[in-house]
């Protein structure tokens, strides 16, 4: 771990773990602002005018990583996190636990960690009510990823309808989005999403994804996701648990915990994430793709979860 300046802003940190590494910086967030390779490309999306941008009482995009509580409401769920953020460093490790939202009661923190056993970030989301009485909330872990690239969500496995008759799990559509709009990719088993920086519409898309994995792939390489599905939780948006959405600087790879009621003075929820680094960008048929991502996707479905306290 080493103290550095990035992105314009001089309190950043890195870790670094087999040629992989991960920088958040501390003088606002908490944020992961780059994961990629060594002396290679940054996976997730940079905004030039933000750069080094801190203080006020704005909301700003940033890029990066962020945690945020759902569902999604405004001016509630929009707090600015644009102060500097305290951390711990523990060996190998790093916690960020920025002060308590003054508008919501929520304090939010991020501990990052490289597994030594496969070399995946894992990256422990956690929300805390600190307020005086009980809230209902989920974790929503979202990922602004770089232009120009495409998200993969797997389907449920095919099976005919003498096989199955009743539904394989529920997808939620937003007012805006447009299935017939070309960046979608509807496959048997996968749906896929572009982004187009010459399309500035927005879409927006949610299931709920028991297969534990979510993709992006981008200059060369691919970020791939996993995470938990907790069998019968309550998850936001109609039971989402995995959403994707763009317009035409960026595209968000989301994850959700479920969501809980938590007590007040203390009552907390934890999601998390399994971040790998794959050297190539899976492309050609369906059937191609699967082969290409499946030796990456053993222990998918982890068993990290959501809990309340």
């Amino acid at each position: 771990m080493e103290q550095i300046t990035f992105g314009g802003w001089p309190n950043c940190l890195r870790i670094e773990h087999g040629g992989v590494e991960a920088i958040v910086t501390t003088d606002i967030g908490p944020r992961i602002v780059r994961f990629g390779p060594v002396d290679g490309p940054n996976l997730l999306k940079e905004i030039p005018e933000e750069q080094g941008a801190r203080g006020g009482s704005e909301w700003r995009l940033y890029g990066g990583h962020r945690l945020w509580h759902a569902p999604e409401a405004k001016p509630r769920t929009y707090a600015p996190d644009n102060d500097p953020v305290p951390f711990e460093a523990d060996g190998d490790g790093l916690r960020l636990a920025p002060a308590v939202e003054a508008s919501t009661g929520i304090q939010k923190e991020l501990t990052l960690r490289f597994d030594p056993a496969d070399g995946a970030l894992r990256i422990r989301h956690r929300l805390i009510n600190r307020g005086p009485w009980p809230i209902e909330t989920a974790c929503w872990a979202l990922t602004v990823m770089a232009a120009g690239g495409r998200a993969i969500l797997p389907q449920e496995p095919f099976r005919s309808h003498a096989e199955a008759l009743l539904p394989a799990r529920p997808m939620a559509l937003w007012h805006y989005t447009d299935m017939s709009d070309p960046r979608w990719t509807w496959g048997r088993r996968f749906v896929q999403l572009r982004q187009d920086p010459e399309r500035a519409a927005p879409q927006k898309l949610g299931l709920l994804n028991r297969r534990g994995w979510a993709a992006y792939t981008v200059h060369g390489h691919t970020l791939l996701k996993r995470y938990a599905c907790v069998a019968g939780a309550d998850y936001p948006d109609f039971g989402c648990n995995t959403e994707v959405f763009t317009n035409e600087i960026m595209l968000e790879l989301e994850t959700l915990g479920p969501r809980v009621r938590l007590a007040a003075d203390g009552g907390a929820t934890e999601h998390e994430e399994r971040w790998s680094l794959l050297p190539f960008e899976p492309s050609g048929t369906e059937d191609a793709i699967a082969a290409q991502l499946e030796p990456h996707l053993a222990g998918g479905k982890q068993e990290c979860g959501s809990a309340t306290a």
